[in-house]
């Protein structure tokens, strides 16, 4: 696709590759571009270095797009160290996803305001999330149940972090908010710049921070690399969302410049100390690893030397750097680099490095042996059903709920000996009531369906009938939950087979639509044109609720497979 006159979004845009991305962009003439960083002064920055003679829009924009609007200010430790916030933050985590939830995300808000055609994605995703650390969190969680004198609010404390700093429900969230705000505004093309998470090398990898080799934390960062792609992979096979990429490097990234000046980590300036010889401890049972005062002298200076920025890796000496770099270990590659694959796979080339398109090619999906197999199952299963005299509906293990709950109100049509035109044509509260003298007299298979954890709501729309269990509503944290007209319509959607009139209207529509599309197709016609043609609905004139679900889960819920 073009670039030129669009709308484009970069997420990390004053980073390493953030910026190579929007100097090559720059060339192909887009209408605007918005840079989202962390801090204001980067995205700034980003804006003044590369408006200079420029006639693209340049629109900065700052905060952490993992949180809500409220918090996309506040550092980690502010959001984590204050009770109100750390709980906005496990809601919009750990609850289910709602309009409310997914309005307030500050990355939402971002791509609804500006409305981007094309969203470039340079941030260190995986780091983000495996930097915070679960390991150190669950430490402190053990520390504080094995002390019996821990405090109640110390313990909620280092519960609800250790709670937030789980991993995926962080990633599953942000993938889910960025669906949502990019269908919203139908952007055309997402391209994430990912990870590998080791700079490409195995579990060799010798470098550390501090912990055993290799290092959790790194293997966390990988782990999560993999499964943000997956989930991209995913997102690629959706046919409402964008155009999905992912370039992947798998070295290290350099380089943003070279100066001499002070070292800083975590944005801090690295202070100089000194411990004469005369000065030492002597070391005895036990040694501290922080201490607030000791044997050292702060020389009010800070460390100051040649360095070589990577962006988000940070700063290495040069001694580092040849380490790193060396044959053999990471080795690197350049942001330039890293960007004319970004540009070459938006304007439509095939660079080889969309590891989306390699997992398509690398994966196995349906089969033609499958195909042919699967008419002789079903044979089978038929003769054995008719041998048992037993019909084989739904178990409730593949799931969704809302899967039997069709299956199981289509199965009913069809036990009344409904035909299809006959539920058209018939009066509802006719079919309706046959479908609930059905159940009141057919013990069996009112047993069936309340054993498997599905609840029947009778045509009254005020009694239930119900088994030990109930799949839905599903269980949030409350055993008891509020009857309301709201919770009705809401459960009933989601897994009650529904006996009330209302709901048989719905089922008179969906016949129809299916009758509409029968007859849409020519008689004569028999080409490859239709999936499903005139032969496979009129094998025979019963209702087949297989057949009737598949078809619903295609259109109605648009749960239709792109590739196969």
């Amino acid at each position: 696709m073009r670039i030129k006159s669009r709308k484009i979004l970069i997420l990390g845009g004053w980073g390493l590759v953030g910026m190579a991305v929007c100097k090559r962009l720059m060339e192909q003439n887009p209408e605007e571009i918005v840079i989202l960083s962390l801090e204001k002064w980067q995205s700034e920055e980003a804006v003044s270095k590369l408006g200079k003679n420029s006639s693209v829009r340049l629109i900065p924009e700052w905060g952490n797009m993992f949180v809500s609007n409220t918090l996309k200010d506040l550092s980690r430790e502010e959001i984590l160290g204050d009770d109100k916030n750390r709980n906005i933050l496990i809601n919009d985590v750990l609850n289910d996803l709602s309009t409310d939830i997914l309005q307030n995300s500050f990355l939402y808000q971002v791509i609804e305001k500006h409305k981007p055609e094309i969203i470039i994605d340079c941030v260190n995703s995986a780091t983000a999330v495996a930097y915070q650390d679960i390991f150190t969190s669950s430490i402190e969680v053990r520390k504080a149940i094995s002390k019996k004198d821990t405090q109640e609010d110390v313990l909620k404390s280092v519960v609800e972090r250790m709670l937030i700093t789980q991993y995926i429900p962080q990633l599953i969230r942000h993938i889910q908010i960025l669906y949502e705000a990019m269908k919203m505004v139908k952007t055309d093309v997402y391209i994430k710049v990912g990870t590998s998470g080791t700079g490409g090398m195995g579990l060799n990898i010798p470098y550390t921070h501090s912990e055993e080799k290799p290092s959790r934390m790194l293997l966390s960062k990988s782990a999560i690399a993999g499964a943000h792609t997956l989930l991209l992979w995913l997102m690629a096979r959706t046919p409402d969302a964008p155009i999905t990429k992912e370039v992947k490097p798998t070295a290290a990234i350099a380089w943003k410049k070279i100066e001499y000046g002070e070292i800083k980590k975590r944005g801090k300036a690295v202070q100089l100390y000194d411990c004469a010889p005369g000065k030492g401890l002597k070391l005895d049972k036990t040694i501290q690893l922080n201490m607030d005062k000791g044997p050292w002298q702060k020389l009010n200076n800070t460390l100051k030397k040649v360095y070589i920025d990577t962006g988000e890796n940070g700063i290495f000496s040069y001694e580092e750097f040849i380490a790193i770099t060396s044959r053999g270990q990471m080795e690197f590659i350049t942001p330039e680099e890293i960007a004319n694959s970004v540009i070459y796979e938006i304007l439509g080339g095939n660079t080889g490095h969309d590891v989306i398109n390699a997992l398509d090619n690398a994966t196995m999906g349906p089969t033609y042996r499958a195909g042919y197999l699967r008419g002789s199952a079903l044979k089978k299963m038929k003769k054995l059903q008719e041998e048992h005299k037993s019909d084989s509906v739904s178990f409730e293990l593949l799931g969704p709920p809302k899967l039997s709950k069709l299956l199981y109100e289509a199965y009913l049509l069809k036990k009344c000996k409904f035909t299809m035109n006959e539920v058209i044509n018939h009066n509802v509260s006719f079919i309706t009531g046959c479908v609930e003298e059905h159940i009141k007299t057919d013990k069996a298979l009112r047993s069936e369906i309340l054993s498997i954890g599905i609840p029947i709501l009778m045509r009254d729309g005020k009694t239930i009938l119900r088994g030990p269990e109930m799949k839905i509503p599903a269980y949030r944290g409350n055993n008891e939950l509020e009857i309301t007209p709201e919770n009705i319509e809401k459960w009933t959607f989601e897994g009650w087979i529904d006996l009330r009139e209302k709901n048989f209207k719905v089922w008179q529509e969906r016949l129809k639509k299916i009758r509409e599309e029968i007859n849409s197709i020519p008689e004569d016609d028999t080409s490859s044109q239709f999936d499903r043609n005139r032969e496979y609905w009129m094998e025979s004139d019963v209702i087949e609720p297989g057949k009737i679900v598949g078809w619903l889960f295609l259109i109605e819920d648009a749960g239709i497979r792109m590739k196969e």
